[in-house]
């Protein structure tokens, strides 16, 4: 599922199978997928070495877990699907860098949830391709003046793959260490 990183912002339906420790009507959850749980080969898959590929798994925050099964059972079997991505509002950009590389950490994609490719433009320039650093995380390796406003395209990673233009991404005089939301998604 996290496929190197390209699984981040997927959104999948869990559900509690086939255990004494399920929620009564077993209800289900729908999640984002946002990162990797480091494997630890040291230990078997099912004895403490829960990461270890190829074990496909979810690491759940206890609210969540809970909704799902009794606390208690710390482990549980599940059947999960692939579900688009709901969300509400623009897609969200929170941007690094320094003076000749941007760094765009891009946050609720609607949709398939993931990206295939981004690129930004400063007002008046031209499109500069990014490459994904880790995860849902894309960088460009060019000067971008913080005194004009970026506009983002984004191609989807699910089979679809649209194309979006975000022409409000990041206004005029941006700073680092901030966030920025664009008016559209992927609807």
């Amino acid at each position: 599922m996290f496929s190197d990183g390209d699984g981040c912002g997927q959104c999948y339906e869990i559900q509690c199978v086939k255990s004494k420790w399920c929620t009564k009507g077993s209800p289900s959850i729908i999640i984002t997928c946002t990162n990797l749980c480091s494997p630890n080969q040291n230990k078997p898959n099912d004895n403490g070495g829960w990461c270890n590929l190829p074990r496909q798994h979810f690491d759940l925050a206890p609210p969540s877990f809970k909704t799902l099964a009794d606390k208690v059972a710390g482990i549980i079997p599940v059947q999960f699907r692939r579900v688009p991505c709901q969300r509400s509002g623009g897609v969200r950009f929170c941007v690094k860098g320094n003076n000749n590389w941007l760094l765009l950490h891009v946050m609720n994609v609607a949709g398939g949830g993931d990206i295939s490719e981004m690129a930004v433009k400063m007002a008046g320039g031209d499109w500069v391709q990014m490459s994904q650093n880790w995860g849902i995380t894309y960088q460009a390796y060019a000067a971008m003046d913080k005194s004009k406003a970026l506009t983002v395209r984004i191609i989807g990673g699910s089979s679809l793959q649209h194309t979006i233009i975000v022409g409000d991404a990041i206004p005029a005089s941006w700073s680092t260490g901030l966030c920025y939301q664009g008016s559209n998604n992927f609807w």
